[in-house]
């Protein structure tokens, strides 16, 4: 029987002690990187796992190839990426489903297993919490700007081990503390997914801009006229639950906008723990962690960017 459900995952009670996370994502190439692509799309997969609080147990290749355009050791260099990424989260790879296709597509079936006491969802942010960010924004424009010529892969490489990283080490830091909702940040960018964790509440969610952890030469890409084919359609997701407060530039304001490839998570937790929980983080290896706002009462959800 359906539990709860967190973007694409969908929980299952089995008992009293143990409840089944079940999701499934794929993604296109974000580089040309073969074997990048898989641990980039393995994590990606995974990561609605962690952001439920779970661990990974079992995962499933989902392929669709075309074979006959590419080589097929572009293929196990795919599946060797994402392999590795599998067994770092501690998960049995148990085999997978290939179709032939015009595209490369490359993702992973998830389960994994949480105690259904201590399920995390997306909603259940409370008036005086704060908000941490775990990973930086700007792979969106990133990917495109590399595959428009406008960003030398020499200047993305050495990003991508960051964006490839799990949030293993993040959520198993994060489980310390009495974390109230957590959300990935993936295709809605950073204010699509803060969105869905105001859910109907009545509350509003402030977001300090200054304080937003960004890649390098993400903001310089939109300065220059790079985009994604998702950024006009998560600003109209938004839509009037935003209000930017203060001058923002036209390209810090398509950062709010950016689609994640691999996101962080935002935890949402006392504010009486959020200078404990960054200094948890940075010495677990979350060196990108960073507050970037606050919950507060209101009459009506909101979004404000201050």
């Amino acid at each position: 029987m359906g539990y709860a459900t967190h973007d694409d995952a969908a929980v299952y009670r089995l008992s009293n002690e143990i409840a089944v996370i079940s999701t499934v994502d794929y993604i296109t190439p974000p580089v040309d990187d073969p074997f990048w692509f898989g641990q980039i799309a393995a994590a990606n997969s995974i990561s609605d796992v962690y952001a439920m609080g779970g661990r990974p147990r079992t995962a499933l290749n989902l392929v669709m190839f075309p074979s006959g355009k590419l080589d097929i050791g572009v293929l196990r260099d795919i599946l060797r990426g994402g392999s590795e990424k599998v067994r770092e989260a501690g998960a049995v790879l148990a085999g997978g489903h290939s179709v032939d296709d015009n595209e490369p597509k490359y993702g992973l079936s998830v389960t994994g297993v949480v105690h259904p006491d201590k399920i995390l969802t997306n909603r259940g942010a409370r008036a005086g919490d704060v908000l941490i960010l775990t990973k930086p924004l700007g792979t969106g424009v990133l990917f495109n700007a590399n595959r428009s010529g406008r960003l030398p892969f020499s200047e993305l490489e050495p990003l991508l081990p960051g964006i490839a990283e799990l949030n293993r080490h993040a959520i198993e830091t994060a489980l310390d503390y009495d974390i109230h909702a957590c959300t990935d940040i993936t295709g809605f960018g950073i204010l699509g997914h803060l969105k869905e964790m105001l859910g109907a509440s009545d509350i509003e969610i402030e977001i300090s801009y200054g304080e937003l952890p960004l890649y390098p030469n993400a903001l310089d890409m939109y300065r220059k006229g790079e985009t994604t084919g998702s950024n006009e359609g998560n600003r109209k997701m938004v839509g009037a639950l935003l209000r930017l407060e203060g001058s923002l530039t036209a390209a810090r304001e398509e950062m709010l906008f950016d689609p994640q490839t691999s996101g962080g998570l935002v935890l949402s937790v006392a504010e009486s723990d959020a200078e404990a929980l960054l200094t948890d983080l940075g010495q677990a290896g979350v060196e990108s962690a960073s507050l970037i706002g606050r919950v507060l009462a209101s009459d009506k959800p909101l979004l404000r960017v201050i």
